[in-house]
């Protein structure tokens, strides 16, 4: 058992859960960009959508929107090493806010500067009810719900309580944790609250102490059995 919570714990309660919220930009995080001039001129002009972009900067990556775009990290000051502009302070940023900006101080290079932004590692955790069945299940998009992710990670397993799924985010100092039940049609509404970069998701397993008892205490039946049939042996009575 993990991430228990006492009796009559004071759970949040779960206020417009199905509205997307901006993420902001963070320390760690990995931002992958690419430009183009001529307010995305090259973007929709398909004799030419192979060749344009950034030409500055490493580390090129497909993000999860799927266009090819360069990586960069949020350093722990909240700064971007970009080419051309250097350290940029990104952190704290939406992403539209982020694009804004960044439009702003490449167009000292680029004739209407056109920027396509995302984070690459926004992501969620997945504790479906059963030891070692946890996933980590990336933020393709920003409407993500919580029974999807459920799904992307195969689903409840059969000892998961469907009643008791908690939903953990925020500083984890001091987080929120919302309780949330899917075990009839009447959770759906919650169980449709749009995620956020780092959320948990942690299903209750059932207790069973009965298969915890014969789990612990059959290593030392068998190993009693051996013992008494290697005497018998020795003693040459048949068992």
């Amino acid at each position: 058992m993990m991430l228990k919570t006492p009796k009559n714990y004071p759970f949040n309660q779960l206020h417009d859960s199905t509205t997307a919220v901006n993420y902001k930009i963070s320390p760690n995080d990995f931002l992958n960009m690419k430009i183009f001039s001529n307010d995305g001129f090259h973007l929709i002009d398909l004799t030419n959508q192979n060749t344009a972009g950034a030409s500055n900067g490493s580390g090129a990556s497909t993000g999860p929107n799927g266009f090819m775009g360069t990586e960069y990290l949020v350093e722990s000051d909240g700064s971007v090493n970009l080419p051309e502009i250097r350290r940029t302070p990104l952190a704290g940023l939406t992403i539209r806010e982020a694009t804004e900006l960044l439009e702003k101080l490449y167009s000292k290079y680029y004739l209407k500067p056109y920027i396509l932004l995302s984070v690459d590692n926004r992501r969620v955790i997945v504790f479906p009810g059963d030891p070692g069945t946890a996933k980590v299940i990336p933020l393709i998009n920003n409407n993500t719900t919580l029974i999807e992710a459920l799904a992307l990670a195969g689903g409840l397993t059969e000892s998961g309580k469907a009643k008791e799924v908690k939903l953990i985010r925020g500083d984890p100092a001091k987080p929120q944790v919302y309780l949330i039940d899917l075990s009839s049609i009447q959770g759906i509404k919650e169980g449709n609250t749009i995620l956020q970069a780092n959320d948990i998701i942690y299903v209750t397993p059932q207790r069973r102490p009965t298969l915890a008892f014969l789990e612990r205490i059959t290593p030392l039946l068998s190993a009693i059995t051996t013992i008494l049939l290697t005497i018998a042996l020795i003693n040459g009575t048949k068992l």
